[in-house]
């Protein structure tokens, strides 16, 4: 087991999965690990929807999103042909559940990390999943009702490593006394 210091400092976005599908065992720790977040007003309001690697929908929302940003030839999909990507979304009458989502997602991605999986925390879809095939996707992806897109998680096994960003402090933080 690696610490939580260690799980954040090792993690990185992956971009290149095995064929090898989850199991049941790390698909339920990581969405334990989402539905453990922290929620404004415990409203715990996010919810998960687990989609295949290989589902139909995953290749609509590619093409869409492909032809709302003009590529014509992209070079991979959205998930990077990872087994299993999970879509949060939240209630759209809470203000706060963009951040909520955000903490749940983060909190899979250290998870995927403590159990040797690669992930990718996913917003690139955003203006498809909230434009004019808004309906079709919510319901395709099976959203309560009033519940809205906010972010998504791509996970599988590694196919290839990729070193942490790196950070200048001295730029990006500064105390106030």
């Amino acid at each position: 087991m690696s610490s939580v210091k260690e799980a954040i400092t090792t993690r990185s976005s992956t971009r290149g999965y095995t064929d090898e599908k989850l199991t049941e065992e790390e698909l339920n720790l990581l969405l334990e690990a989402g539905l453990k977040a922290p929620t404004a007003a415990n409203k715990q309001e996010i919810h998960f929807t687990v989609v295949k690697g290989d589902n139909k929908i995953l290749s609509e929302l590619e093409n869409h999103k492909n032809s709302l940003r003009g590529i014509t030839n992209a070079t991979h999909n959205f998930y990077y042909e990872a087994p299993t990507i999970i879509f949060l979304s939240g209630d759209e009458a809470n203000k706060w559940s963009a951040l909520d989502a955000g903490i749940a997602v983060e909190n899979m991605a250290l998870m995927a990390e403590e159990l040797g999986l690669g992930n990718l925390i996913i917003g690139c879809i955003y203006d498809a999943m909230r434009g004019e095939k808004r309906a079709y996707y919510d319901k395709a992806l099976g959203f309560p009702e009033g519940y809205i897109f906010e972010i998504a998680i791509a996970v599988g096994h590694k196919a290839v490593e990729k070193v942490p960003h790196t950070y200048d402090a001295d730029k990006q933080i500064n105390y106030i006394d």
